[in-house]
């Protein structure tokens, strides 16, 4: 799932009528990089996804 978190990808194109280019994950790992950490993704068991970043 690493590269979620690059700039402008997504899996799938699963959206309909998005305007969005797919920065929310890029912009979420610069935050916990700027601030010593990292922000990591898990896919459910039921689908979805869970993003944590945890500060020191």
């Amino acid at each position: 799932m690493p590269e979620l978190f690059e700039p402008f990808r997504r899996l799938t194109q699963d959206r309909v009528g998005t305007a969005g280019h797919g920065l929310g994950l890029a912009i979420v790992r610069s935050i916990a990089e700027a601030h010593g950490t990292e922000a990591a993704a898990e896919s459910g068991r039921a689908g979805g996804l869970t993003v944590t970043v945890r500060f020191p």
